[in-house]
């Protein structure tokens, strides 16, 4: 029998399920087209992806993001990667990738394991395992659920200075209130402020 979520927090120390996430003002995550066009990204944003990727081992993605990601097979093979592109490409390469989808789709790439349902058990699992981080990179739907399921104990936020009017809300139909406590915050020279949330527990 699965136990609560609120019994294995008071039991048993757990690796933190991370939101990290690039959104507009009006906190849109993601436009229609899927184009990342509007999210401001420099040498700043590099530098902290970077140590958010240091700090995980289990990288957690929706079906779309998935795809997206596989542009990183492409890397090594372009002579004019950058070392840093080199660096993050051999990263998720080697990273355990976990994709939550109910598509039948079949893992097509190293170290990768569909999940399909009984999300909140496998997230559980995945936190009681030794190891770093567990984060979500991008995957609004994928991160709307696992919000609203109350799995989220972090979220690094770049709040760009835009705003969208349509397309994926990262906080789409919350209805409990989630308390927050701002851990980090700076904002950097392209307008973009950085944002560092613990959830508090209950």
């Amino acid at each position: 029998m699965f136990v609560s979520l609120s019994i294995f927090k008071l039991i048993i120390p757990m690796r933190k399920l991370i939101v990290f996430c690039h959104l507009s003002v009006d906190s849109i995550a993601a436009i229609p087209s899927g184009s990342l066009s509007w999210a401001s990204y420099d040498e700043d944003l590099a530098a902290w992806g970077k140590g958010i990727v240091e700090g995980t081992d289990t990288a957690v993605y929706g079906r779309v993001t998935y795809e997206l990601m596989k542009y990183w097979q492409t890397v090594p093979s372009k002579p004019d990667a950058s070392p840093y592109e080199l660096e993050h490409a051999q990263w998720i390469e080697n990273v355990e990738k976990i994709v939550f989808s109910k598509s039948g789709m079949v893992p097509d790439w190293n170290n990768t394991r569909v999940i399909s349902d009984n999300i909140e058990e496998e997230i559980m699992q995945l936190k009681q395992k030794p190891g770093k981080n567990i984060t979500i990179f991008g995957s609004p739907t994928l991160a709307n659920t696992l919000i609203k399921m109350g799995l989220v104990d972090e979220y690094h936020l770049s709040m760009n200075p835009v705003i969208l009017g349509d397309g994926k809300y990262l906080f789409k139909d919350v209805k409990d209130a989630i308390k927050l406590k701002l851990v980090e915050q700076k904002t950097f020279q392209s307008g973009v402020v950085r944002l560092h949330y613990a959830a508090e527990q209950n």
